[in-house]
Protein backbone atom coordinates (compact mmCIF):
# COMPACT_ATOMS: atom_id res chain seq x y z
CA UNK A 1 0.00 0.00 0.00
CA UNK A 2 2.83 2.35 0.90
CA UNK A 3 4.61 1.50 -2.37
CA UNK A 4 1.39 2.18 -4.29
CA UNK A 5 1.06 5.62 -2.71
CA UNK A 6 4.72 6.33 -3.45
CA UNK A 7 4.26 5.31 -7.10
CA UNK A 8 1.20 7.54 -7.47
CA UNK A 9 3.01 10.48 -5.84
CA UNK A 10 6.18 10.19 -7.94
CA UNK A 11 4.61 9.25 -11.30
CA UNK A 12 3.96 12.84 -12.50
CA UNK A 13 7.54 13.95 -11.76
CA UNK A 14 8.95 10.84 -13.42
CA UNK A 15 6.77 11.44 -16.48
CA UNK A 16 7.99 15.03 -16.87
CA UNK A 17 11.61 13.92 -16.49
CA UNK A 18 11.32 11.15 -19.08
CA UNK A 19 9.22 13.15 -21.53
CA UNK A 20 11.68 16.03 -21.50
CA UNK A 21 14.52 13.78 -22.62
CA UNK A 22 12.69 13.06 -25.87
CA UNK A 23 13.57 16.48 -27.25
CA UNK A 24 17.22 15.98 -26.29
CA UNK A 25 17.24 12.52 -27.91
CA UNK A 26 15.85 13.98 -31.12
CA UNK A 27 18.60 16.61 -31.16
CA UNK A 28 21.26 13.93 -30.71
CA UNK A 29 19.99 11.74 -33.53
CA UNK A 30 18.68 14.06 -36.23
CA UNK A 31 22.08 15.17 -37.61
CA UNK A 32 22.48 11.60 -38.90
CA UNK A 33 19.00 10.79 -40.20
CA UNK A 34 15.94 12.53 -41.63
CA UNK A 35 13.01 13.02 -39.22
CA UNK A 36 10.36 10.76 -40.78
CA UNK A 37 12.93 8.04 -41.46
CA UNK A 38 14.08 8.31 -37.85
CA UNK A 39 10.52 7.90 -36.62
CA UNK A 40 9.74 5.04 -39.04
CA UNK A 41 12.77 3.04 -37.79
CA UNK A 42 11.95 3.91 -34.19
CA UNK A 43 8.35 2.75 -34.57
CA UNK A 44 9.45 -0.51 -36.19
CA UNK A 45 11.54 -1.36 -33.12
CA UNK A 46 8.75 -0.30 -30.78
CA UNK A 47 6.19 -2.47 -32.60
CA UNK A 48 8.42 -5.52 -32.16
CA UNK A 49 8.81 -4.87 -28.43
CA UNK A 50 5.13 -4.14 -27.86
CA UNK A 51 4.11 -7.23 -29.83
CA UNK A 52 6.35 -9.36 -27.61
CA UNK A 53 4.91 -7.78 -24.45
CA UNK A 54 1.34 -8.34 -25.64
CA UNK A 55 2.14 -11.94 -26.58
CA UNK A 56 3.80 -12.73 -23.24
CA UNK A 57 0.93 -11.18 -21.27
CA UNK A 58 -1.66 -12.86 -23.51
CA UNK A 59 -3.74 -9.68 -23.50
CA UNK A 60 -7.31 -9.58 -24.72
CA UNK A 61 -7.57 -8.56 -28.35
CA UNK A 62 -9.48 -5.30 -28.84
CA UNK A 63 -12.63 -5.32 -30.94
CA UNK A 64 -13.07 -3.38 -34.18
CA UNK A 65 -14.24 -0.20 -32.46
CA UNK A 66 -11.31 -0.24 -30.04
CA UNK A 67 -8.90 -0.78 -32.91
CA UNK A 68 -10.37 2.25 -34.67
CA UNK A 69 -10.12 4.43 -31.57
CA UNK A 70 -6.53 3.32 -30.99
CA UNK A 71 -5.57 4.18 -34.56
CA UNK A 72 -7.07 7.67 -34.23
CA UNK A 73 -5.31 8.30 -30.90
CA UNK A 74 -2.03 6.98 -32.29
CA UNK A 75 -2.20 9.13 -35.42
CA UNK A 76 -2.59 12.20 -33.21
CA UNK A 77 -0.22 11.43 -30.30
CA UNK A 78 2.48 9.65 -32.28
CA UNK A 79 1.88 10.73 -35.86
CA UNK A 80 1.06 14.43 -35.64
CA UNK A 81 2.82 15.25 -32.36
CA UNK A 82 6.07 13.31 -32.85
CA UNK A 83 6.18 14.04 -36.56
CA UNK A 84 5.76 17.74 -35.81
CA UNK A 85 8.45 17.82 -33.11
CA UNK A 86 11.05 15.93 -35.15
CA UNK A 87 10.35 17.96 -38.29
CA UNK A 88 10.59 21.21 -36.31
CA UNK A 89 13.96 20.29 -34.78
CA UNK A 90 15.29 19.12 -38.15
CA UNK A 91 14.26 22.50 -39.61
CA UNK A 92 16.33 24.44 -37.10
CA UNK A 93 13.82 25.07 -34.31
CA UNK A 94 15.79 24.61 -31.02
CA UNK A 95 14.86 21.66 -28.83
CA UNK A 96 13.74 23.98 -26.04
CA UNK A 97 11.44 25.90 -28.36
CA UNK A 98 10.10 22.66 -29.78
CA UNK A 99 9.16 21.79 -26.20
CA UNK A 100 7.70 25.26 -25.58
CA UNK A 101 5.01 25.09 -28.28
CA UNK A 102 3.43 21.82 -27.08
CA UNK A 103 3.94 23.26 -23.59
CA UNK A 104 1.00 25.54 -24.37
CA UNK A 105 -1.21 22.44 -24.36
CA UNK A 106 -2.73 23.04 -20.89
CA UNK A 107 -4.44 26.25 -22.05
CA UNK A 108 -5.96 24.51 -25.08
CA UNK A 109 -6.87 21.42 -23.07
CA UNK A 110 -8.51 23.43 -20.29
CA UNK A 111 -10.65 25.30 -22.83
CA UNK A 112 -11.73 22.11 -24.60
CA UNK A 113 -12.32 20.21 -21.34
CA UNK A 114 -14.37 23.09 -19.96
CA UNK A 115 -16.52 23.60 -23.05
CA UNK A 116 -16.90 20.15 -24.60
CA UNK A 117 -16.11 17.48 -22.00
CA UNK A 118 -18.16 18.79 -19.10
CA UNK A 119 -15.05 19.02 -16.93
CA UNK A 120 -15.19 21.86 -14.43
CA UNK A 121 -12.12 24.09 -14.50
CA UNK A 122 -11.89 25.92 -11.19
CA UNK A 123 -10.61 29.48 -10.67
CA UNK A 124 -7.58 28.02 -8.89
CA UNK A 125 -6.81 25.92 -11.96
CA UNK A 126 -7.09 28.94 -14.28
CA UNK A 127 -4.64 30.82 -12.05
CA UNK A 128 -2.28 27.83 -12.14
CA UNK A 129 -2.54 27.60 -15.92
CA UNK A 130 -1.81 31.32 -16.29
CA UNK A 131 1.21 31.05 -13.98
CA UNK A 132 2.47 28.07 -15.96
CA UNK A 133 2.24 30.02 -19.21
CA UNK A 134 4.18 32.93 -17.71
CA UNK A 135 6.80 30.51 -16.40
CA UNK A 136 7.24 28.82 -19.78
CA UNK A 137 7.79 32.18 -21.47
CA UNK A 138 10.33 33.22 -18.84
CA UNK A 139 12.30 29.99 -19.15
CA UNK A 140 12.90 30.55 -22.84
CA UNK A 141 12.75 34.35 -22.90
CA UNK A 142 16.20 34.95 -24.40
CA UNK A 143 15.99 32.63 -27.37
CA UNK A 144 15.90 34.08 -30.86
CA UNK A 145 12.68 32.32 -31.75
CA UNK A 146 11.85 34.38 -34.84
CA UNK A 147 14.92 33.31 -36.83
CA UNK A 148 15.53 29.97 -35.13
CA UNK A 149 13.77 27.78 -37.68
CA UNK A 150 12.15 27.74 -41.08
CA UNK A 151 8.48 28.37 -41.81
CA UNK A 152 8.00 24.60 -42.14
CA UNK A 153 9.60 24.14 -38.73
CA UNK A 154 7.21 26.57 -37.05
CA UNK A 155 4.18 25.07 -38.79
CA UNK A 156 5.31 21.63 -37.63
CA UNK A 157 5.69 22.91 -34.06
CA UNK A 158 2.11 24.12 -33.92
CA UNK A 159 0.87 20.90 -35.53
CA UNK A 160 2.60 19.04 -32.70
CA UNK A 161 0.60 21.14 -30.22
CA UNK A 162 -2.65 20.19 -31.96
CA UNK A 163 -1.64 16.52 -32.08
CA UNK A 164 -0.75 16.11 -28.40
CA UNK A 165 -3.77 18.11 -27.22
CA UNK A 166 -6.40 16.30 -29.25
CA UNK A 167 -4.61 12.96 -28.87
CA UNK A 168 -4.56 12.95 -25.08
CA UNK A 169 -8.19 14.08 -24.90
CA UNK A 170 -9.24 11.41 -27.39
CA UNK A 171 -7.25 8.80 -25.49
CA UNK A 172 -8.96 9.74 -22.22
CA UNK A 173 -12.45 9.66 -23.71
CA UNK A 174 -12.35 6.62 -25.97
CA UNK A 175 -9.36 4.43 -25.09
CA UNK A 176 -9.40 4.30 -21.31
CA UNK A 177 -10.70 0.72 -21.11
CA UNK A 178 -8.38 -0.78 -23.73
CA UNK A 179 -5.47 -2.82 -22.36
CA UNK A 180 -2.45 -0.52 -22.62
CA UNK A 181 -0.27 -3.14 -24.31
CA UNK A 182 -2.79 -4.00 -27.00
CA UNK A 183 -3.82 -0.37 -27.47
CA UNK A 184 -0.25 0.91 -27.73
CA UNK A 185 0.67 -1.88 -30.15
CA UNK A 186 -2.14 -0.83 -32.51
CA UNK A 187 -1.22 2.83 -32.15
CA UNK A 188 2.43 2.16 -32.95
CA UNK A 189 1.57 -0.01 -35.94
CA UNK A 190 -0.54 2.82 -37.36
CA UNK A 191 2.19 5.37 -36.64
CA UNK A 192 4.84 3.15 -38.24
CA UNK A 193 2.78 2.94 -41.43
CA UNK A 194 2.27 6.72 -41.50
CA UNK A 195 5.95 7.51 -40.94
CA UNK A 196 7.09 4.92 -43.49
CA UNK A 197 4.78 6.34 -46.14
CA UNK A 198 6.00 9.85 -45.31
CA UNK A 199 9.65 8.82 -45.46
CA UNK A 200 9.21 7.24 -48.89
CA UNK A 201 7.22 10.23 -50.14
CA UNK A 202 9.36 13.12 -48.86
CA UNK A 203 12.82 11.88 -47.83
CA UNK A 204 15.89 10.12 -49.21
CA UNK A 205 15.86 7.62 -46.28
CA UNK A 206 19.66 7.88 -45.96
CA UNK A 207 20.99 6.81 -42.54
CA UNK A 208 24.51 7.55 -41.27
CA UNK A 209 24.87 5.20 -38.31
CA UNK A 210 26.90 6.58 -35.41
CA UNK A 211 27.20 6.08 -31.68
CA UNK A 212 25.04 9.15 -31.06
CA UNK A 213 22.29 7.91 -33.37
CA UNK A 214 22.29 4.40 -31.89
CA UNK A 215 22.11 5.81 -28.36
CA UNK A 216 19.35 8.25 -29.31
CA UNK A 217 17.38 5.51 -31.08
CA UNK A 218 17.68 3.09 -28.14
CA UNK A 219 16.73 5.77 -25.62
CA UNK A 220 13.71 6.97 -27.59
CA UNK A 221 12.48 3.42 -28.22
CA UNK A 222 12.85 2.02 -24.69
CA UNK A 223 12.55 5.03 -22.41
CA UNK A 224 10.19 7.26 -24.38
CA UNK A 225 7.98 5.05 -26.53
CA UNK A 226 7.69 2.19 -24.04
CA UNK A 227 8.18 3.62 -20.53
CA UNK A 228 7.12 7.27 -20.85
CA UNK A 229 4.14 6.69 -23.15
CA UNK A 230 2.90 3.82 -20.97
CA UNK A 231 3.21 6.10 -17.94
CA UNK A 232 1.42 8.90 -19.80
CA UNK A 233 -1.60 6.72 -20.55
CA UNK A 234 -1.60 5.45 -16.95
CA UNK A 235 -1.74 9.06 -15.75
CA UNK A 236 -4.42 9.99 -18.30
CA UNK A 237 -6.69 7.27 -16.90
CA UNK A 238 -6.23 8.50 -13.33
CA UNK A 239 -6.19 12.28 -13.78
CA UNK A 240 -8.57 14.97 -14.89
CA UNK A 241 -7.68 16.18 -18.39
CA UNK A 242 -6.70 19.67 -17.19
CA UNK A 243 -4.64 18.37 -14.26
CA UNK A 244 -2.68 15.97 -16.46
CA UNK A 245 -2.12 18.54 -19.21
CA UNK A 246 -0.62 20.96 -16.69
CA UNK A 247 2.37 18.62 -16.39
CA UNK A 248 3.41 19.68 -19.90
CA UNK A 249 4.16 23.14 -18.51
CA UNK A 250 7.20 21.64 -16.77
CA UNK A 251 8.57 19.96 -19.91
CA UNK A 252 10.11 23.10 -21.52
CA UNK A 253 11.78 24.02 -18.22
CA UNK A 254 13.29 20.57 -17.73
CA UNK A 255 14.28 20.41 -21.41
CA UNK A 256 16.04 23.76 -21.08
CA UNK A 257 17.86 22.46 -18.00
CA UNK A 258 19.03 19.34 -19.88
CA UNK A 259 20.15 21.53 -22.78
CA UNK A 260 22.18 23.63 -20.33
CA UNK A 261 23.85 20.54 -18.84
CA UNK A 262 24.47 18.65 -22.09
CA UNK A 263 24.98 21.39 -24.67
CA UNK A 264 26.13 24.34 -22.59
CA UNK A 265 23.07 26.47 -23.32
CA UNK A 266 22.93 29.36 -20.88
CA UNK A 267 20.37 29.24 -18.09
CA UNK A 268 20.08 32.66 -16.46
CA UNK A 269 18.33 33.83 -13.30
CA UNK A 270 15.15 34.75 -15.17
CA UNK A 271 14.92 31.26 -16.66
CA UNK A 272 15.39 29.69 -13.23
CA UNK A 273 12.61 31.93 -11.92
CA UNK A 274 10.45 30.66 -14.77
CA UNK A 275 11.07 27.08 -13.64
CA UNK A 276 9.87 27.93 -10.14
CA UNK A 277 6.76 29.63 -11.51
CA UNK A 278 6.05 26.62 -13.75
CA UNK A 279 6.23 24.31 -10.75
CA UNK A 280 3.89 26.58 -8.79
CA UNK A 281 1.43 26.61 -11.67
CA UNK A 282 1.38 22.81 -11.82
CA UNK A 283 0.78 22.55 -8.08
CA UNK A 284 -2.15 25.00 -8.25
CA UNK A 285 -3.67 23.31 -11.29
CA UNK A 286 -3.56 19.85 -9.77
CA UNK A 287 -4.84 21.14 -6.41
CA UNK A 288 -7.70 22.81 -8.26
CA UNK A 289 -8.43 19.55 -10.05
CA UNK A 290 -8.66 17.73 -6.72
CA UNK A 291 -11.10 20.33 -5.40
CA UNK A 292 -13.21 20.10 -8.56
CA UNK A 293 -13.59 16.34 -8.06
CA UNK A 294 -14.97 16.95 -4.58
CA UNK A 295 -18.01 18.80 -5.91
Amino acid sequence: MRLTRLAIATAPALFVLLWSTGFIGARYGLPYIEPLTFLAVRMAFVVLIMAALAKIADVQRPDAAEVGHSLVAGSLVHGLYLGGVFTAISQGVPAGISALIPGLQPIVTATIANRFMGERVTPVQWIGLALGLVGVLLVLHDRSIVVAGSVLGWVASFLSLIGITLGTLYQKRYCGRIDWRAGNLIQYIGAAVLFTLGAFAFETREIRWSGELIFAMAWLVLVLSIAAVGLMYWLIRRSAATGFASLFYLVPAVTAFFAFILFGERLDALSILGMVICAGGVVLTNRGAAKAREF
